[in-house]
């Protein structure tokens, strides 16, 4: 008995029927399928013979329509596709301009091994097209073709011919050949072993120059992109022909194409460099304002890089929208990325002629309801007072406005924001300490928690509850997050050093917790030099926890000056959107962040550095350790200070230090100053806490107000002494 089997089915198969269908219609009507199927990502590669068979029409859509297909599945059929070359190469012949651009572009778009030797005739012949249309088409060509074998375009002298192009009478084909150029140009220099003689590079020289700047006009928008692009490369002679070039680019501002407008931007920016003319650079920057401006009425997306770019602009001319500053007023509608950008930007532009209107501005976004976009906004209004001296008290009071809102997320911004205007401005705003402090039970946040912390502890001396106020956070002390349990404790000090009557106690709680009880390195640490310094030397704790800090300011670029200019260079290119060089994201691989913060400065030879260390490590031998709690002097026998360095340099790990040839840093270091046999160094201590006393015995010592707080580590440090295992001690590791 027998089994016939059932008809095949599956749409793949209907396919197949209709592209060897008899009828014209149905075969073009089932390409048309087979595509739109490819578009939606079906798989239809195993349609490949049947497609290839339609190749060969007259119909000029369903040729169009093959090719495309073979674009996108040549990669999968190798062995197949050789089997259209014979069609390509007819089509390059073709009477019809138009397919013989199809023809060319398509082989340059197939990617396929066994295909590219059967290239180089048809692109020869399609690169001498009597047609503009054919050769434009031919110069990208040769560039794809560059990508997948070089050493083909250079033995049939392709880049020879694309440099005569250059001077071709179409301007769009010279912009498809300066793309083109460009293109295989970057390619080349993206290795790091490139030679500067190599012919792929494209250097723009002066009679390039006038025939780019000729061709400008005439081309496409995309033309005109790469044109600009060649432009920004090239290396002026003298400051006329800078002059010359910025003329000529200028009129590029009125494109509507944005990506033309930030191209002529990034031209002019780097040329005018050159300019020595005080007039001429005015009048540039003021027609460079318009086009910029006009970028902030496109859709989100490019706002937002036009948004990225105009931010690098202002920080090298901060003069450019200096009148324009409504034109950044966020809308409703903004995207919160577009709204940050915003933000910053009118900081920058802040002035004391636009400041009335830009805190009002910023008043109305701090009732907004994204909470995100509020805590931006209140930042800036910290960043405009401390910008702008005139307006620092119309500054406070918005934020004393914002702060009676009683809105926890607003309070706790303000609280931040208020203690750098305490730090631009001492001495000032005391008057609105109460007001803070009224709203410490609103703070439930590590960093508004540490600013009216900070704040407290800095005014200690006027605040009459001060000890009240952080005996509070002294009670919580082991609960808190590690940034407030830091300026919990300077804030304790500061108020001992200026009010030790009141606060013995207190600092004495918080010492003895945060030595022994935290699980915080930093904060152990911190309280044992505070614990230290007030038991031997309170001039000297004065002289640390009181010291004047450096006065803060608002910094006018957010870039070393050599990145900015490089990233000038780079405008309308990521590099300028991400503020960062294009290698640490493009090329060779990744560059860590540290490259990115050392551009523009001077890298300091390491061998000098080395030496540095060990003198300073040398001085220091000698000197008074603060963790260190045994008074043993070290021996006069032994050199100390820097003429301990005469004797570092002598030993085989400093010398291999010195050299750069260590094959293990860290160990040499501590052969070197770890031994303790070149100067003498002070016993570990025993007792990391007996000897922190105050003038007692027990933990802390004797209450402080035994002893008078003039008199406070006066004596000589004799605590009984402990006996403990090495092992045991606390700070044994220093």
């Amino acid at each position: 008995m027998s089994f016939r089997a059932g008809p095949r089915k599956g749409e793949n198969y209907e396919l197949s029927q209709d592209l060897n269908s008899e009828y014209r219609d149905k075969r073009k009507d089932a390409i048309k399928r087979v595509i739109a199927s490819m578009t939606v990502g079906k798989d239809v590669s195993g349609l490949f013979p049947d497609v290839l068979k339609n190749m060969q029409t007259d119909d000029l859509e369903q040729k169009k329509l093959v090719y495309l297909y073979l674009m996108n599945y040549a990669k999968t059929q190798p062995e197949l596709v050789i089997l259209a070359v014979n069609t390509f190469v007819k089509d390059s012949d073709d009477p019809n301009p138009l397919v013989r651009a199809l023809a060319i572009r398509t082989m340059g778009m197939l990617r396929a091994e066994k295909i590219i030797d059967y290239v180089s005739d048809p692109l020869q012949k399609c690169l001498r097209d009597d047609n503009p249309y054919v050769r434009k088409t031919a110069a990208l060509c040769v560039a794809k073709l560059y990508d997948l074998k070089p050493e083909l375009v250079l033995e049939n002298g392709f880049l020879e011919q694309l440099h005569d192009m250059v001077s071709d009478s179409n301007p769009m084909v010279v912009a498809n050949t300066v793309a083109a150029l460009s293109d295989i140009h970057a390619s080349v220099t993206s290795q790091p072993d490139h030679s500067p003689d190599d012919p792929a590079i494209f250097n723009v020289t002066t009679s390039i120059l006038n025939k780019l700047l000729i061709a400008l006009n005439e081309c496409s928008e995309w033309g005109r992109v790469a044109i600009l692009g060649a432009l920004a490369r090239y290396k002026t002679e003298d400051e006329k022909e800078r002059e010359h070039i910025c003329e000529r680019v200028i009129p590029q501002f009125q494109h509507v194409n944005g990506s033309v407008v930030l191209a002529a931007v990034k031209v002019i920016m780097i040329h005018m460099r050159g300019i020595r003319r005080e007039d001429l650079l005015k009048q540039f920057v003021r027609k460079m304002a318009p086009p910029l401006v006009t970028l902030l009425s496109s859709p989100p997306e490019v706002q937002w890089v036009a948004l990225r770019n105009i931010n690098l602009l202002l920080q090298k001319r901060s003069d450019l929208l200096q009148n324009e500053m409504r034109v950044f007023f966020c809308k409703y509608n903004d995207p919160l990325y577009v709204k940050v950008e915003k933000l910053d930007i009118m900081v920058r532009l802040a002035s004391d002629n636009n400041v009335d209107a830009l805190l009002s501005e910023l008043k109305e976004y701090a009732s907004e309801v994204d909470v995100d976009f509020v805590r931006k906004s209140i930042k800036a209004i910290g960043q405009t007072a401390i910008k702008i001296d005139s307006a620092a008290e119309r500054c406070v009071n918005v934020l004393l406005d914002l702060i009676a809102t009683r809105v926890s997320y607003v309070v706790q911004e303000a609280m931040v924001v208020m203690k750098d205007i305490f730090r631009k401005y001492p001495a000032t705003y005391e008057g609105i300490i109460p007001t803070l402090c009224a709203n410490l039970d609103e703070l439930d946040e590590p960093e508004a928690k540490a600013s009216l912390i900070w704040i407290i502890g800095e005014y200690a001396s006027r605040i009459d509850n001060a000890d009240e106020l952080l005996n509070m956070f002294v009670d919580t002390f082991t609960e808190e997050s590690y940034p407030v349990q830091l300026q919990t404790l300077t804030a304790v000090v500061k108020l001992f050093l200026k009010k030790p009557d009141v606060s013995q106690g207190l600092v004495q709680r918080i010492l003895n917790t945060a030595t022994k009880d935290c699980d915080s390195p930093d904060v152990r640490d911190r309280a044992y030099i505070y614990w230290r310094l007030l038991s031997s030397d309170p001039a000297a704790a004065k002289g640390v926890v009181l010291a004047q800090r450096p006065p803060i300011s608002l910094s006018r670029t957010t870039v070393s000056p050599a990145l900015l200019e490089e990233l000038l260079s780079e405008i309308g290119t990521l590099a300028s959107v991400y503020h960062k060089p294009a290698e640490t994201f493009i090329g060779r691989g990744r560059v860590g962040a540290d490259s990115v913060q050392r551009k523009g400065l001077d890298l300091v030879d390491d061998q000098l550095a080395t030496q540095k260390a060990l003198q300073t490590v040398a001085a220091g031998q000698q000197s008074e350790n603060l963790l260190d709690f045994d008074d043993v002097l070290a021996s006069d026998s032994q050199p100390s200070g820097l003429a301990a360095t005469t004797i570092i340099p002598q030993t085989p790990a400093a010398a291999n230090l010195l050299a750069g040839t260590s094959a293990n840093p860290l160990d040499d270091l501590v052969s070197i100053f770890g031994g303790g046999g070149m100067t003498g160094t002070p016993s570990a201590p025993q007792n990391p806490l007996g000897e922190l006393s105050f003038g007692g015995d027990n933990g802390f010592g004797s209450p402080i107000n035994s002893v008078p707080p003039s008199q406070l580590g006066a004596s000589s440090v004799t605590s009984p002494v402990q006996t403990q295992k090495p092992q045991d001690d606390l700070l044994g590791l220093f």
